[in-house]
């Protein structure tokens, strides 16, 4: 028998960015709000001077167990799936703060055209550019309708950035100026409005300078040491979680932690849910924790897969195209880049979100009409970070081992430039996620298992990037250029990115989304499901600026939804 405790007005699941946010949110505004997360605790100074390749980067210090909870995998609905044992094509955080630690602070806006997708398409180009199977369909929200929401992600996390004259319109200027400017972002730059393109600095959420958000919360500004992307930040200099949202939630006494904690099923009575059961992974214990209102917050995979648990909400099917849970999964597609060897020049590598991108084929900013994929992707130049167990770049050729090929990897180690593609990924009726039929997690529960490989529009969309970005090194000077644009299958093995998107998407309508654009579950009208898992589709961006600011959005319907007593919100 489960220990049942007190009801409480919130319970969430899962304290990451969406979950800090909510917390924010509602507990400024006095509602009791309990938040479950079944990692472990973190602080800033978890980090003070372990800047440890090995263990964070390579050995996955950060992120969750594969021994005890994994995903399982399958190309098409014709083949068994297979777990995941060991990290590959994306990571999964845990811990406080979740994936927002541990993530590079690359911060874009999705454009205008990503939440009217399919009314735009057809509008500029008429319904059959659609391809058979492909499942977009508009978010039941506008850029100008999100934008404020937007504006209040970026005040929060102390975005450094510009204008980026090829996306939506702004309210206001980002609140702190961009990053530093290197020689390499300015050979990009250059070469780029010499082909009379567009480029920009990269919104970056590592302080260009100290700042105090509207919250009151002051952080000092980024040290350019190149230890973002699966690193915590020892300055607090990149905006995550820890450092930001949850601070302020604690702060009001309304908000306490449960960490350790790991929720198994959403409570309900089919029409409205009554709280969550979880375990208590130190003791084993099992709890019910009562909830006037559920917020799930975790991640994509998690988010579906508890509902599914639940049997909340009505699961996809493929065959017939009905159901919503599960519905739209989507990932990247980050072939279609090139890289740059230069004989003559060296450069440095240095922080997580510094770099020069641009918008000239992302989106609809470009005419897809004799083009056979829909969409696009940003082109940047990202300075990452070349730490040096990971990065070994040396020309196609080269041998894999040995003297020459020690000699090429010093040598080239700073003489190389990359310029990628990140691409937009479609959904389409046979990419799904859904409970695998075998395997298990530690407690018992079937894992979620994702049904999805890359399509010809992909293939056509990663080839086109790759001749773009060719081009562009080609103009910055390369000495030899190496373009990257053959996609094959869907490979889970090596590592691509952690953008995963869609399963539990959000829409106007409940027979095509399963939440509202509140982000509240049609079928429940007291749970609201946050994070990319209700983007329709994914764009050519990272999708943490978005999920930031439909977090905000969805702590607004949440207060409506309280104060109202109830009720579908719109």
């Amino acid at each position: 028998m489960a220990k049942k405790l007190p009801k409480v007005d919130v319970v969430i699941v899962g304290v990451g960015w969406g979950g800090g946010i909510i917390a924010s949110e509602l507990t400024k505004q006095g509602l009791n709000v309990v938040g479950l997360e079944r990692g472990k605790e973190r602080k800033t100074e978890d980090y003070y001077m372990v800047h440890d390749e090995l263990r964070y980067a390579l050995r996955y210090e950060m992120m969750q167990d594969l021994s005890k909870e994994t995903i399982t995998f399958r190309s098409n609905p014709k083949i068994r799936a297979l777990p995941m044992r060991s990290y590959g094509s994306f990571l999964l955080g845990t811990g406080l703060g979740g994936s927002g630690v541990h993530w590079n602070g690359q911060t874009f806006r999705f454009l205008p055209y990503d939440f009217e997708i399919r009314s735009k398409t057809i509008e500029r180009y008429g319904e059959k550019k659609i391809p058979d199977g492909m499942t977009i369909q508009d978010w039941g929200i506008t850029y100008d309708e999100l934008e404020p929401y937007f504006d209040k992600f970026e005040q929060m996390a102390g975005i450094a950035g510009e204008e980026n004259p090829l996306a939506g319109k702004r309210s206001k200027p980002y609140p702190n100026p961009p990053m530093k400017s290197t020689p390499s972002m300015k050979m990009f730059a250059e070469a780029a409005k010499k082909k009379n393109w567009h480029p920009y600095m990269m919104p970056s959420a590592n302080l260009s300078q100290a700042y105090t958000n509207p919250d009151g919360v002051s952080r000092a500004a980024c040290q350019y040491c190149g230890y973002c992307e699966r690193f915590g930040c020892e300055y607090g200099a990149k905006a995550d979680p820890v450092v930001t949202v949850i601070p302020v939630a604690l702060k009001t006494g309304k908000f306490e932690i449960r960490s350790h904690s790991h929720v198994r099923r959403i409570l309900h009575n089919g029409k409205k849910a009554t709280g969550v059961l979880y375990t208590d992974v130190t003791t084993g214990e099992e709890i019910e924790q009562p909830a006037d209102i559920v917020v799930l917050t975790s991640y994509v995979f998690n988010n579906a897969r508890l509902l599914l648990l639940s049997k909340l909400g009505r699961p996809y099917d493929p065959a017939t195209g009905k159901g919503v849970i599960g519905k739209n999964y989507a990932y990247q597609v980050m072939r279609g880049g090139a890289t740059g060897f230069f004989e003559d020049k060296e450069f440095n590598y240095y922080a997580g979100a510094l770099g020069m991108v641009l918008d000239d084929f992302n989106g609809d900013n470009f005419d897809h009409k004799d083009l056979n994929f829909l969409h696009g992707a940003s082109i940047s130049h990202a300075m990452t970070g070349q730490r040096p167990i990971a990065n070994n770049p040396v020309p196609q050729g080269t041998p894999s081992w040995g003297k020459d090929f020690k000699t090429a990897s010093l040598k080239y180690m700073n003489r190389t430039i990359n310029v990628g593609a990140q691409g937009a990924s479609m959904p389409f009726r046979h990419h799904f996620l859904d409970l695998d039929p075998t395997y298990k997690d530690v407690f018992g529960d079937p894992l979620i298992r994702i049904t999805f490989d890359f399509e010809e529009q992909d293939r056509q969309l990663a080839a086109f990037m790759a001749e773009k970005c060719g081009e562009l090194l080609k103009e910055m000077g390369a000495s030899k250029v190496e373009v990257n644009g053959k996609l094959g299958p869907y490979d889970i093995t090596p590592y691509q990115s952690t953008h995963n998107t869609g399963g539990v998407i959000m829409g106007a309508s409940p027979e095509t989304s399963a939440v509202n654009n509140y982000l509240q579950m049609w079928d429940a009208e007291n749970v609201f499901v946050v994070g990319a898992s209700s983007f329709a589709h994914n764009s050519g961006y990272n999708p943490t600026g978005t999920m930031g600011a439909l977090s905000y959005r969805c702590a607004e319907g949440i207060l409506k939804y309280h104060k109202s007593g109830g009720g579908m919100v719109v």
